[in-house]
């Protein structure tokens, strides 16, 4: 029985995958040509990859998020704004680790707050 809903071919990756990729091979200080000499591909691949030139099949481009520490994951739409939102948070607990900020607990004071600690309250 044909299907009456034709589906869609990508073009190319979608830019934020491509842009995630590249900022993770980047930060590992790889080539495109020494991240194609990892998944036995050659440089060009890599380069049409991230420029959109290339839509990679789907085992190659699970062998490429797993290279760069990712992974593929299938999530219902509904949770999608959850997941992106988990995302972020993590995204900025990284950055937050990386520069000299101390963690404070959930719970702790607010040192700028104006009510006094020592204070008794009615």
């Amino acid at each position: 029985m044909p299907s009456h809903i034709k589906p869609a071919r990508l073009k190319g990756l979608p830019e934020d995958l491509r842009q995630e990729l590249t900022a993770e091979r980047r930060k590992r200080g790889w080539s495109q040509a020494e991240l194609g000499q990892r998944l036995g591909l050659p440089q060009m691949h890599i380069s049409g990859i991230e420029t959109g030139k290339i839509v990679p099949r789907f085992d190659t481009l699970l062998d490429l998020v797993r290279v760069l520490d990712r992974d593929l994951l299938t999530v219902p739409r509904t949770l999608v704004p959850a997941v992106q939102a988990l995302i972020r948070d993590h995204a900025r607990a990284d950055h937050k680790a990386d520069s000299d900020e101390d963690e404070r607990s959930l719970y702790a004071d607010d040192p700028d707050s104006e009510d006094d600690a020592d204070e008794t309250r009615p």
